[in-house]
């Protein structure tokens, strides 16, 4: 057995797919999810896919009593990945605080916890909406931050200053991954993107419509500078996003056994390619023979007109690029969502 890997919203999206993942390659994972937002069938999912039983705590990661509380029971945690935040762009625009509050203190306490109890490696989950709305494309990890269009983007830049703060005072080893747009479910259909009843998200707003549980799409704004008008972003699959935090967490510990001076990365995580959404119904519709409904509707306060990544850091640091092709992407979160509702 590997290293004892703490995940926080290991009960969400990215989260469960990326401890899937680290099971199958030999961690040992402990989870934690209070289920504000993750989903409590979860563990026993996971169980289906890797044969492996994971623990999941629940508690208030805002909570520094309840987080201390964790690393006294679990001992030997050498890795934190950090997931647990929210994450919808137009809810922290409507609800700023509760945005600034979850996600922040959150990181602080577990920042205060991994000095304390000296856990050495850390992965923060980020964003690519710490972008905002930029001049020149592909994005660079180099790219100027300071022009977020949302309180959560906001969050995820502050949080990335905490940390960078943070090291300077009491070196640490620590990754900051930004994600573009995670799409998609794991191959065997028991773990997907939550499928909620308004999804905010595309693709789940596809699937749901495609199913017949939504009467259309709506396409958030068809006049904006684009090659045909929609936004345009970088669609990545999940389960290439789960895989670079396992490869991440693998270079840190490989770098400390070559005792290598503390490392403190920040590497954007997307294909390299701009797909507008437009495009990605075509290719929904492409991928399942299924022709979407869908109408075109206002823009949405937040949107960034159009992000796509540069990923050459990632393939020269942690020899990752994206395996997994938009009709893919595609062809999984339809059988993720027949799966479900199957099941209902």
């Amino acid at each position: 057995m590997k290293a004892k890997i703490l995940v926080t919203g290991g009960c969400g999206y990215i989260g469960s797919h990326t401890i899937a993942d680290l099971l199958d390659k030999g961690f040992d994972v402990v989870s934690v999810d209070n289920f504000s937002r993750g989903k409590k069938y979860i563990p026993e999912h996971i169980y289906q896919i890797t044969g492996k039983r994971i623990t999941n705590i629940n508690a208030d990661l805002t909570n520094i009593s309840e987080v201390r509380d964790i690393f006294k029971k679990e001992k030997n945690i050498s890795g934190i990945i950090h997931f647990a935040a929210y994450k919808m762009v137009g809810e922290s625009v409507s609800n700023p605080l509760s945005y600034y509050h979850n996600n922040l203190i959150s990181l602080i306490n577990l920042l205060e916890c991994r000095q304390e109890f000296n856990c050495p490696y850390f992965i923060f989950s980020s964003s690519s909406s710490v972008y905002g709305n930029i001049d020149t494309l592909p994005v660079r990890e180099d790219t100027s931050v300071f022009k977020q269009e949302s309180p959560y983007g906001r969050t995820k830049y502050f949080g990335e200053v905490i940390i960078s703060d943070t090291i300077k005072a009491h070196p640490f080893d620590c990754f900051i991954l930004r994600y573009f747009n995670p799409v998609g479910a794991h191959p065997s259909a028991l773990l997907g993107e939550p499928l909620e009843e308004k999804p905010s998200n595309a693709i789940p707003a596809i699937t749901r419509t495609a199913i017949g549980k939504q009467k259309e799409f709506v396409i958030n704004g068809i006049d904006y500078a684009t090659r045909d008008g929609s936004c345009i972003r970088d669609y990545i699959h999940i389960m290439d996003i789960a895989e670079a935090h396992t490869l991440a967490l693998e270079y840190l510990i490989q770098q400390n056994k070559l005792a290598q001076s503390s490392i403190f990365e920040t590497i954007n995580l997307g294909t390299g390619k701009g797909v507008s959404v437009l495009e990605i119904i075509a290719a929904f519709e492409s991928a399942t023979g299924i022709k979407l409904n869908h109408r075109t509707g206002p823009r949405r306060p937040g949107d960034a007109i159009a992000i796509y990544s540069d990923n050459k850091k990632a393939a020269q640091i942690l020899h990752w690029s994206p395996k997994r092709s938009l009709e893919e992407m595609m062809r999984s979160a339809w059988e993720w969502e027949k799966a479900m509702s199957s099941n209902e």
